[in-house]
């Protein structure tokens, strides 16, 4: 019945989240719209995952949907093999954390952001 899915995140600044997706968490980009100029709506993949950047405005636009990005509803979580080299970096590069790395059980050391939107990403490594 379904052959592929997505996380779609609506956006306040898809410029910013741009940069954060692909240039500090290193997706590629595999679409955009429109090709040219600011894109309404991108996707970003890393791995096997995809995830989408949409407007705010195009959500209301195409969906209707009053878009509130930010809210801790959802999470993005993303393996490393270094949590804390990692999160070292993301801050230095103006990531605002939200909590450090720390041991989570399950041989797991795991750090929280937030991407220029408020929305939660969630970096994990296994202790090693």
């Amino acid at each position: 019945m379904f052959e592929s899915a997505l996380v779609n995140l609506y956006t306040n600044d898809i410029e910013a989240g741009i940069r954060f997706y692909r240039d500090l968490l290193g997706f590629v980009e595999t679409f955009r719209t429109p090709a040219e100029g600011v894109p309404e709506h991108i996707e970003l993949r890393l791995g096997g995952f995809t995830v989408g950047l949409g407007t705010v405005q195009a959500a209301e636009r195409v969906h209707g949907v009053q878009a509130e990005p930010g809210r801790p509803a959802m999470v993005v979580v993303l393996w490393t093999d270094d949590v804390d080299e990692a999160f070292k970096q993301l801050v230095a590069a103006g990531v605002p954390a939200l909590s450090p790395p720390h041991d989570a059980g399950n041989d797991n050391r795991n750090a929280l952001l937030r991407d220029p939107d408020g929305n939660l990403v969630e970096i994990v490594s296994k202790i090693r």
